[in-house]
């Protein structure tokens, strides 16, 4: 009977304990030495329950929204190609943006490219707004 009690007892505190969800945070990493050579942004995503088409136009819609011109995408591909030059130093920053199947699902994947001499502050967060948008 104390053996019971202690099972009920112990799965109740563990049904109750919040679930830590993933955040895109969690997959973010970066490669470069920031203005001596060339950085790279890297970040994904699964979105269990978005299909691979409507995440990719959210998506496309994100990148909009965060002030890029010339998006490319090719919906038969699942890919978002941009570019962007901000620093006036005629060599532009890259966005490549993969949506793809995933179980039920779809898996963002996203890389920001910048040449060597740039910095761009909060990088994470931005390139995050931009997957997490798939979720939305």
């Amino acid at each position: 009977m104390l053996t019971r009690t202690i099972c009920a007892v112990a799965v109740i505190a563990l049904s109750s304990m919040p679930v830590r969800a993933e955040s895109c945070a969690d997959h973010y990493q970066s490669s470069g030495v920031p203005l001596v050579t060339g950085t790279t942004h890297k970040v994904w995503m699964i979105f269990p329950s978005v299909s691979a088409s409507a995440a990719l136009d959210r998506v496309s819609r994100a990148v909009l929204a965060e002030g890029f011109v010339d998006v490319n995408v090719d919906k038969a591909l699942g890919t978002l190609t941009t570019q962007q030059e901000t620093t006036g130093s005629g060599r532009p920053q890259t966005l490549r943006v993969v949506v793809r199947k995933e179980g039920r699902g779809s898996r963002v994947d996203a890389v920001f490219i910048m040449p060597p001499g740039q910095v761009a502050p909060g990088i994470g967060n931005n390139l995050c707004r931009v997957v997490d948008a798939a979720g939305r």
